[in-house]
């Protein structure tokens, strides 16, 4: 006699590989009585599976939605295939700055027997992820070993080499992971410093795990601090400009990751944007299609002024004789 959690495994298995069972079907196939695949049904049910069943002689049951995510049951390939999926979903951000993915990986990967784990691994190293040429990628199994160290919250100790190449190792409390769209961002206390840093991840070189679980205290919005730093990159040059669009407006126009943003009264926004030079941020600013106030500097100002003249000029209007 098999154990009641391996019985309800198979009848999970049984129901998902067809549309409808009979009862009697089932209780032959499990080789217990109709009464005990009716009691079983009634478990599953308040595991949150949705068992349906139809009355009558030629009724059964069939596997339908349940009132919230119950186990699954996958086999082999259906195990490797949606730790790829996962996988790959992670590493091209397709969900976006959340770790939805990484967080169903990180619990399917914990679970997984060694033989599928081995096969993951295999795929790891053999895949390889294109990229532009200025930026790195990250190995999965680091952006993994992050993900687990901001989920178990765990003081690291952290190698990292910053843009230069110089290398430096840390302790810090780690937070959360942030994707941007092109890379991903490593955000943590720095335990020396006393304040919230960002880290570029493919950066990192190592994270060891120092055994240490810490509370943290008053945690920033992960993806502001990631914002801020991208935007306040070294620029050559910077325009400040007036728009006249409330701060979630201007946020929706000119992306935190290009700007920062600051509230000029209930319908204004102040923005702050850097740039290589000053015709190349009179270019941008066009191409909001929207009025502003360009505030500083005057020679971003003048370039804002030849360009629309020219575009001006180009369609057919005269400027003043």
């Amino acid at each position: 006699m098999i154990s009641t959690s391996a019985r309800l495994l198979c009848l999970v298995s049984l129901l998902s590989a067809r549309p409808s069972w009979t009862c009697r079907e089932l209780a032959g196939r499990m080789e217990v009585t109709e009464r005990t695949v009716r009691r079983d049904i009634a478990r599953l049910r308040e595991l949150g599976y949705g068992v349906e069943s139809e009355p009558g002689p030629w009724g059964g049951y069939r596997l339908g939605g349940g009132t919230r995510v119950p186990p699954l049951v996958l086999d082999d390939e259906e195990a490797l295939a949606v730790a790829v999926a996962l996988r790959e979903a992670a590493l091209s951000g397709v969900l976006g700055s959340d770790q939805a993915a990484l967080s169903a990986l990180l619990k399917l990967r914990q679970g997984l027997p060694p033989r599928i784990a081995d096969r993951l691994g295999e795929l790891d190293a053999a895949f390889v992820h294109t990229s532009r040429h200025d930026e790195r990628q990250i190995a999965p199994d680091m952006l993994l070993e992050l993900a687990t160290v901001c989920r178990r919250r765990e003081r690291t100790r952290l190698s990292y080499r910053d843009r230069e190449g110089k290398a430096t190792v840390r302790d810090v409390d780690p937070y959360r992971l942030v994707h941007t769209g092109r890379r991903w961002y490593f955000v943590a206390r720095d335990v020396a410093r006393d304040g919230w840093r960002t880290f570029r991840a493919d950066r990192v070189t190592q994270a060891q795990p120092t055994g240490q679980v810490v509370e943290l205290v008053d945690p920033p919005d992960p993806a502001l601090l990631v914002s801020r730093g991208i935007a306040g990159g070294a620029y050559p040059l910077y325009v400040t400009v007036r728009l006249p669009l409330p701060l979630d407006g201007a946020l929706r126009l000119v992306p935190p990751t290009v700007g920062t943003h600051r509230s000029d009264g209930p319908g204004d926004t102040i923005v702050e944007i850097g740039g290589p030079d000053a015709d190349g941020l009179a270019k941008y600013l066009l191409s909001l299609g929207t009025s502003l106030q360009v505030l500083s500097p005057d020679d971003v100002r003048q370039a804002l002024l030849r360009r629309t003249r020219e575009l001006f000029e180009d369609n057919g209007g005269h400027g003043p004789s």
